[in-house]
């Protein structure tokens, strides 16, 4: 894949990706929370956005939305059946519809739970690359503000059913927080163990946990490694108040 990714770190512990296909040189930035931070790395960068993807409607995804496009002349896109809680949108999506970033093509994924209008945008290259907003985390999943227990598991099925060497670029840095509910749950995890002092060091360092992979989460993630909705349901609920 031509893909190349890098974090740009905003607010508390968001990240905004920026995607550039290295043939074309044509790039796109995913849920520009806030304009500033993002316009200043793009500069440093000498990158002129082509592209905003949208995962969901929250402000802390889609907030600096209007200056970049105002300031790049960028196209957004996003969820077709969210567009009244999007900003405007140029493109909009459905489930099965592909969007190009250059020669670098993302199959887009309804992936309801956090919300009910979350799409995840999955690029099948070499390696994969699942840009999955907030309904994945590095051991731990979105919260469910809209959707139900079943619609949260059924979308996170369709990430399992991708290639364990998929790179995930999640919404937020909360691995680290997510490690000590993900060790309750299964203390006696050798894999989870090992990822908690590699997460531990990276923090250390004030390094980014992403990318994860989705061998990594199959691994190590309670809401990836739970069998049904019951199992799913309960350790939702006690994430909630952990």
């Amino acid at each position: 894949m031509s893909l190349s990714v890098h974090p740009i770190p905003v607010m508390s512990d968001n990240y905004v990706w920026v995607l550039t296909d290295t043939k074309t040189g044509i790039t796109a930035i995913v849920d520009p929370g806030v304009a500033e931070p993002v316009e200043k790395a793009l500069d440093a960068a000498n990158l002129k956005p082509d592209l905003i993807l949208l995962t969901h409607h929250h402000p802390d995804h889609t907030d600096g939305t209007e200056a970049l496009r105002k300031r790049y002349n960028a196209k957004v896109a996003g969820a077709a059946n969210d567009a009244s809680r999007l900003p405007k949108l140029d493109i909009a999506l459905r489930e099965g519809d592909t969007v190009a970033v250059g020669d670098s093509v993302a199959k887009v994924l309804d992936v309801p739970g956090h919300t009910i209008g979350h799409i995840a945008f999955y690029f099948d290259g070499a390696p994969p690359a699942l840009f999955c907003g907030d309904t994945l985390f590095s051991m731990g999943c979105g919260r469910l503000f809209e959707g139900t227990p079943a619609q949260m598991f059924d979308s996170l099925r369709k990430f399992n059913s991708l290639p364990d060497e998929t790179r995930v670029y999640c919404g937020h840095e909360y691995t680290l927080s997510n490690a000590a509910f993900a060790h309750h749950t299964n203390p006696d995890n050798k894999a989870l163990q090992a990822r908690i002092e590699e997460v531990k060091k990276l923090r250390a360092e004030n390094l980014p946990t992403l990318p994860t992979t989705l061998g990594t989460e199959r691994a190590t993630n309670p809401f990836l490694l739970a069998k049904d909705v019951a199992t799913f349901t309960k350790w939702r609920q006690e994430k909630d108040n952990f």
